[in-house]
């Protein structure tokens, strides 16, 4: 609303794509980004926009940048977890450490608390601090036996944790748990499982196209041996 009416939609479209894009190809979303940001740097919206394309590219000196920017344009804590994340990015667990106990996670909601965990269980990681990790992630949210739109991925990050730690037989059932609450398949829990229980997956199809290939290929060869030969014992053009 701060901008004309043009530059809005011109901003908006390109908003739009990074949307679009961030997932399957971040690197055009992050083309976009700074398209919209070009056009309109003092937008908070296109500053978070930014970020995030930035983070999806693992450009995280960037995106910590256009982070703050939009806090201190809003004010508001919602990025403190993917700020605290991208200083892990930048290889420094120990200021993510420090971010998580800070004031600012308590004004976060329920599911930044939850990011935030899962970030400050990743720096303990990042420190080979592998049993603070699991205690880390210890938490009313991971006991409940309610799924939540974190569930997936906070009995994922703890059953990882747990395999790290050596602890097999509890990662296979928290792998198994993270598996019951994904519906989405926003985890590879499933793989996880697999892998553990020693199990190896064939591409059927695939084979069964190596097959075909070689087939065709054997035809082929045979038809040339046995065709028909110009009279003088040559091959015929």
């Amino acid at each position: 609303m701060s901008l004309p009416k043009t530059l809005a939609e011109d901003v908006a479209r390109n908003l739009v794509m990074v949307a679009r894009l961030i997932d399957e190809d971040p690197e055009k979303a992050y083309a976009y980004s700074r398209i919209a940001l070009r056009l309109a740097s003092r937008v908070a919206a296109v500053r978070e926009a930014a970020g995030f394309a930035a983070y999806a590219t693992q450009k995280y000196a960037e995106a910590l940048a256009e982070f703050r920017a939009a806090r201190r344009m809003t004010g508001s804590v919602e990025l403190w977890p993917v700020m605290a994340d991208c200083e892990r990015g930048l290889g420094r667990p120990e200021r993510a450490m420090a971010m998580a106990g800070e004031p600012e996670v308590q004004k976060l909601d329920k599911a930044g608390q939850v990011e935030m965990r899962l970030v400050a269980a990743g720096a303990r990681r990042d420190m080979g601090q592998i049993d603070a990790a699991i205690v880390t992630l210890q938490s009313p949210e991971l006991a409940s036996s309610s799924v939540q739109p974190w569930t997936p991925r906070l009995r994922y990050a703890y059953a990882d944790a747990l395999l790290e730690a050596g602890r097999e037989d509890e990662a296979r059932e928290w792998f198994g748990k993270a598996l019951e609450a994904d519906k989405d398949g926003s985890t590879d829990a499933s793989d996880r499982l697999a892998e553990l229980d020693g199990v190896e997956f064939v591409d059927v199809l695939d084979d069964d196209d190596e097959a075909d290939t070689a087939d065709t290929a054997d035809e082929a060869h045979e038809a040339y041996e046995t065709g028909p030969r110009a009279e003088d014992g040559s091959d015929k053009a």
